[in-house]
């Protein structure tokens, strides 16, 4: 490595935020990146450390002790073609991913992990900023033509890969702009749209269509996901026009909490409040717009969707923002010898816990559970809960717990079950017993469904994941179309 004892020698530094009162006020990013100085200081921690774990706990195998040696030795273009070996979008993991590979750092057994994330970040940033990611379109053309299905991360990963060798590859999209979960899911002020639209015109010009609103066979009659479709296109048409069929949409079937009162006025889906924002943060209107203003939120679900709905009310004005998480509270800090090198459970606080707290309107709850939402008119006003405790395996209610919160908004952020069955019907692929599509991942044949020549990866095969999960599995499902279409292929696994 560049410097042996860096190690022993530096601390880990983390990226910066902004003041709270200032990044309040708006929905775009508010990270202080680190400077290349820093970045370079940082990638000096990076161990000689025989067997570098961080490389399996990245799902795309993300080379980094040699991205982390470069940057050490001032060699950022080389890091940059490195990065983009393993990852066709490191500027979205650099900011929304949870960072596997930190957990599973060697130096994280002892000690605080390697800042793999921050580099990765600097490292892309630094690659626009010097114009050094340029589109590559192919030599030649190999006239067979590849339709993706989705365009999130997975949709967008395999329709690069496989245009870069050669095939013509049409994205089709249900919503009205491009990125699925990136673009109506995670919020500005994580992820500006401007790194989704930059993607897109250097797929573009590497020869990728897009047709945006769009919708592969029809929208079932109970679904509760929003529709932004302004035509329809058969399964049977795509097929006879398209040599292959990538189906990458996502997993956008909400949990729902089925308690009395569920029908009240009041209580909604996270993905029906969140989209909305980013709609308007785009410059759309939104008629009659979810907003937390003036009310009492609270948040069900303790992960990152809960949070992200956290930061968005706190910035609408709330009066105040409770988030239930059903499971006990974790511990603060991981048993690291028992849990290393996989990701470990324990508390997380993320930069929206803490500009609400810092506001002074948050409030986490654990181990508790909803029993009822309570209302007047129609219109809900509170819910009612009980503490619940691990008991041989299971939750169990704790009597005599039952209590009342006020609330004028709920927002469900419990996850999601499998994908919209609408599109696998339509295809007729089967499906295995969450909902999701029936697909294995084996090298050679992984990722074809039962219908001839569609395939099927990312949220839609595996169910909800990570983003990063999502570019692993459009980048082997390309690899495995090529092979389907070539005989061989170039392209890496």
């Amino acid at each position: 490595m560049g410097k042996i004892t860096g190690f022993m020698e530096f601390e880990r530094v983390e990226e910066g935020y902004k003041p709270v009162p200032e990044r309040l006020k708006h929905y775009k990013e508010f990270v202080v990146a680190l400077s290349p100085e820093q970045a370079k200081t940082q990638s000096a921690r990076c161990m000689d450390c025989g067997t570098p774990f961080c490389n399996n706990g990245c799902p795309v195998n993300n080379i980094i002790p040699d991205f982390n040696d470069l940057v050490f030795n001032n060699q950022w273009q080389n890091a940059l073609t490195v990065l983009h070996s393993t990852n066709n979008f490191p500027e979205f993991t650099g900011r929304i991913c949870p960072a596997p590979c930190e957990a599973a750092c060697t130096l994280n057994v002892n000690d605080d992990a390697v800042g793999i994330k921050s580099i990765e970040h600097a490292i892309i940033d630094k690659g626009w900023a010097e114009g050094w990611v340029k589109p590559q379109p192919a030599a030649h053309k190999t006239g067979k033509k590849v339709a993706v299905i989705g365009a999130g991360p997975a949709g967008l990963a395999a329709a690069q890969q496989l245009a870069r060798v050669g095939h013509a590859v049409t994205v089709f999209e249900k919503n009205d702009r491009v990125g699925g979960l990136l673009r109506y899911g995670i919020p500005d002020f994580k992820m500006e749209k401007s790194h989704i639209d930059r993607r897109v015109e250097q797929m573009q010009a590497e020869g990728v269509v897009f047709k945006t609103g769009v919708l592969v066979g029809h929208w079932p009659k109970d679904s509760k996901v929003t529709n932004w479709s302004k035509e329809n296109i058969s399964a049977d048409q795509l097929k006879k026009e398209f040599d292959a069929v990538l189906l990458t949409g996502g997993s956008e079937v909400s949990r729902d909490l089925p308690v009395p009162g569920r029908e009240l006025a009041g209580v909604h889906f996270a993905m029906e409040f969140l989209p909305q924002q980013n709609k308007v943060n785009a410059g759309d209107k939104i008629k009659d717009q979810l907003r937390a203003d003036g009310k009492h939120v609270i948040v069900i679900g303790g992960g990152d969707t809960g949070s992200d709905c956290v930061g968005t009310s706190t910035r609408h004005g709330a009066v105040s923002v409770e988030q239930f998480e059903v499971m006990p509270m974790p511990p603060e800090q991981e048993n690291k010898p028992l849990v290393w090198p996989y990701w470990p459970l324990k508390m997380r606080t993320s930069s929206s816990h803490d500009e609400s707290a810092e506001k002074g309107v948050l409030k986490r709850e654990f181990a508790i559970s909803t029993k009822e939402f309570i209302g007047e008119k129609g219109q809900l006003t509170g819910l009612k809960t009980v503490r619940v405790e691990m008991k041989d395996g299971k939750l169990t209610e704790v009597p005599g717990t039952e209590e009342i919160h006020k609330a004028d908004m709920v927002l469900l952020a419990m996850g999601f079950t499998n994908p919209v069955a609408s599109v696998l019907e339509a295809f007729g692929v089967d499906k295995d017993a969450r909902g999701n599509a029936k697909a294995h991942t084996e090298e050679g044949s992984g990722y074809i469904t039962n219908v001839p020549k569609v395939f099927a990866a990312g949220d839609i095969r595996r169910g909800q994941s990570l983003v990063v999960w999502a570019i692993r599995e459009g980048r082997q499902a390309a690899r495995t179309i090529d092979q389907f279409l070539m005989g061989d292929s170039t392209l890496p696994r």
